[in-house]
């Protein structure tokens, strides 16, 4: 019994696109989304400027600082994600875990700016953990191996469909 190549190709092509669509969306939505993210203020407040190149803030001003700001609910160190520290733009930038982010001058304490960060949330949609702890393995990494079959069986269409209408030129 002999298998025919092109049925199958097409049938593989077929219900492969069916099966990774949503998921791929997802992936394709949230990538262009996560790609703009320095251009869009939204998805992650834009660097402010500070003064100077050399930190001179203790981790207990930073803790000061934080606390007295509002809208990030900082407590104690528990409730911030990290510290990013940027001596070569003046700044540090606070990241609580509820996803305000404080950035301040790291010579002057100033607040630079205060804002809601979401790429952390847009990123976590975008690769499945958002959803559930194993979609990314069972549903995001299963749709990128089908759509890299889609690619190799979608080329193979195409060159078996292109060298087939060259061959029927010639005759």
């Amino acid at each position: 019994m002999s298998v025919n190549w092109k049925k199958f190709n097409r049938k593989t092509h077929y219900w492969g696109a069916i099966i990774c669509a949503l998921p791929i969306l997802i992936v394709i939505i949230t990538g262009v989304i996560l790609l703009l993210k320095k251009d869009i203020d939204w998805v992650q407040p834009p660097s402010a400027r500070g003064q100077g190149d050399i930190p001179e803030v203790s981790f207990e001003q930073i803790l000061s600082l934080s606390k007295s700001i509002e809208q990030a609910n900082i407590q104690g160190w528990s409730d911030i994600d990290r510290l990013d520290v940027r001596p070569g733009k003046g700044i540090i930038k606070i990241r609580a875990k509820n996803q305000w982010e404080i950035q301040i001058d790291h010579q002057t304490m100033e607040v630079l700016h205060v804002a809601y960060r979401r790429s952390d949330f847009i990123e976590s949609i975008h690769d499945g953990s958002f959803f559930h702890d194993n979609a990314k393995l069972w549903i995001f990494l299963p749709s990128s191996l089908i759509l890299f079959v889609l690619w190799v069986t979608g080329l193979y269409l195409f060159l078996t469909t292109h060298f087939a209408k060259k061959k029927n030129k010639r005759r």
